[in-house]
């Protein structure tokens, strides 16, 4: 009761705030319905209940402020349908459309205690802030800025935002390190928070790091596996979106949701559904690559052999050829000199016995000179032909050594120990070269030509890829 001292009427403390818990009760005895941006929500894990901080802003302004409370149960059943609408929980810095009663306690003040909260209401907030992202981007003509990026044709840097406990990044790494044709893609990790309060801000710190490297690495991957679609909010993030628009290298992610493309996804030179996709995609780049050399290798190898066999045959018709022609030529000229000779006989015999009784002397004398001038004659002759064909051998043969020697530089050229040595190989099954997996077989013996040396090994395992991957 008050008190009565000097004519004044004197209400203790706890009167004034009973008469205060009282009016506020009458007058407010209904729920209604506020919408607000809840700063803090306050939750404490031992009692399991949140004392929310309550702000409305205009133009970042607070025009005004609030405390609140939800009991555990209430907390637990709007935390369960946030989780089914929007796939994140409660969180602090979003703005709420929230059912409330008004309560007043002595000792604790004005609060107002929260029954429900509409999960589409923020659902919206939160698409409204995406479209407001996008808008803002566009708008400023980055947002395709990052897709105009050129990757390297063998991108074998990658600096990699993830957390080194996510099974995303353990899956991205495995794929990539135990990639069956031996493709080497180095790996940086650049360890960030993923989703969360935090996680704009520890990405776009490793994106800070990484650009003072940049020449290190050919891509940056953002990588984030499980989890669904939870979490993934920071990903609308203006200030992240925007930094990896603007970023000088190709960003790629592989954040690890099937629907609900975020604004970061879209921004991206390139977006993968999940980090196996995401290392797919760059053993697949390697494959786009290896492909037409391997098949470029297979093309020099069979026109170097098939070069070298038909100027081997050539080489060996020309030798007969010229074997033929050679001895053909011998032989006519022996035959020449045959018949001149037994022609030479046969006139000296029948001169003789002409002259024989009257000038057999004077006549032999004569003979003998003649014979001796037509045999030198003929000798000369046949000198000058021998000549002849000796010089028409050799140039023969000087061309046609000539002409091998291009053949075998060009055959030097495109000799495949060239390619070998740039880091390529063969592999032969059977002493046959394997063109295509079709024809392998798992325990088959192979054998790996190098440009130093011979590998010898057994297939444990065949993976066959279709032309559309």
């Amino acid at each position: 009761m008050p008190e009565k001292v000097n004519d004044r009427t004197i209400f203790s403390l706890s009167e004034v705030a009973l008469s205060i818990q009282r009016t506020l009760a009458e007058r407010y005895n209904s729920v209604f319905w506020v919408k607000a941006e809840m700063n803090k929500v306050n939750r404490y894990p031992h009692s399991g209940h949140c004392y929310p901080d309550l702000a409305e802003k205009v133009n970042g302004r607070i025009i005004a402020e609030m405390r609140a409370n939800i009991w555990k149960d209430d907390f637990d059943a709007i935390n369960a349908r946030f989780l089914k609408v929007l796939h994140e929980p409660l969180k602090d810095g979003i703005n709420i459309l929230f059912c409330a009663k008004i309560t007043f306690h002595p000792v604790y003040g004005l609060s107002l205690r929260i029954t429900d909260i509409d999960p589409v209401f923020s659902l919206g907030e939160l698409e409204r802030e995406k479209q407001e992202t996008i808008t803002r981007l566009k708008k400023e003509g980055i947002f395709d800025a990052n897709k105009s990026r050129v990757l390297s044709l063998l991108p074998k840097r990658i600096a990699i935002i993830s957390v080194q406990t996510s099974k995303g990044y353990a899956d991205f790494t495995k794929v990539i390190g135990e990639n069956p044709w031996g493709y080497k893609i180095f790996h940086m990790l650049f360890p960030a928070l993923l989703q969360g309060e935090n996680a704009v801000e520890s990405i776009l710190r490793q994106f800070n790091i990484i650009e003072k490297t940049k020449s290190h690495f050919d891509a940056v991957a953002i990588i984030r596996g499980g989890g669904g679609d939870i979490g993934l909010t920071c990903y609308n993030n203006y200030a992240l979106a925007r930094t990896i628009a603007l970023f000088p290298l190709p960003v790629i992610t592989g954040i690890g949701h099937s629907t609900n493309e975020t604004v970061a996804e879209m921004v991206a030179f390139k977006n993968a559904i999940t980090p196996t996709e995401l290392s797919d995609f760059l053993i697949q780049k390697f494959h786009n690559f290896s492909v037409p050399v391997n098949r470029a290798l297979q093309i020099v190898t069979e026109s170097a052999t098939g070069l070298i066999r038909e100027e081997k045959l050539k080489t060996l018709n020309l030798v007969r050829y010229f074997k033929t022609i050679s001895g053909s030529q011998v032989g006519k000229n022996h035959h020449k000199l045959h018949q001149l000779t037994t022609r030479l006989f046969r006139q000296s015999n029948h001169f003789l016995q002409l002259t024989r009784e009257r000038h057999i002397h004077q006549n032999l004398r004569i003979l003998l000179k003649g014979s001796e001038q037509l045999l030198a004659g003929q000798s000369d002759l046949l000198k000058l032909s021998q000549k002849k064909l000796a010089d028409r051998q050799k140039n023969f043969m000087d061309r046609e050594t000539q002409k091998v020697g291009q053949c075998e530089k060009m055959i030097g050229i495109m000799n495949p120990v060239h390619v070998l040595k740039r880091g390529y190989s063969i592999t032969l099954v059977n002493n046959r070269v394997v063109k295509s997996a079709e024809v392998l077989k798992k325990s088959d013996l192979l054998k790996t030509i190098l440009c130093d040396g011979e590998v010898t090994s057994i297939a444990q395992s065949i993976t066959k890829i279709s032309e559309n991957e």
